[in-house]
């Protein structure tokens, strides 16, 4: 799985959320900075030449379609992510949380009974 701009994975969040569309129905949903049509265009090419999507074709049109599932994107993004800042710990990971006020202890009580129960 190949890594994605912002602007793609914008475009992909938009597309998971609708499970299939136009580009201009792509376009409509995205609310700052509207690219040009063309331009928008050009990314989901993008995005389906990395595999992340495809489409149905009516006439000149295309509807496009996500085929990566967002739960695999995730997988991935949250890997590279632990990897590349909490330098692969899980640990230090939740501890910025903690310390960023961003978690609490009730919700921390909620992930270590999830894990208990595996």
């Amino acid at each position: 799985m190949q890594n994605l701009t912002n602007k793609e994975e914008e475009i992909m969040q938009i597309l998971w959320r609708l499970g299939k569309a136009f580009v201009k129905d792509i376009q409509a949903e995205i609310k700052h900075e509207q690219p040009h049509y063309n331009t928008l265009s050009t990314i989901v090419r993008n995005l389906e030449e990395k595999g992340y999507v495809s489409h149905n074709a009516y006439g000149n049109t295309h509807q496009y379609f996500p085929i990566v599932k967002i739960e695999d994107y995730r997988k991935k993004f949250m890997k590279t992510a632990i990897d590349n800042y909490f330098n692969s710990s899980y640990k230090n990971m939740v501890s910025f949380f903690a310390q960023e006020d961003k978690i609490s202890a009730e919700e921390l009580r909620e992930i270590l009974a999830l894990i208990e129960k595996k």
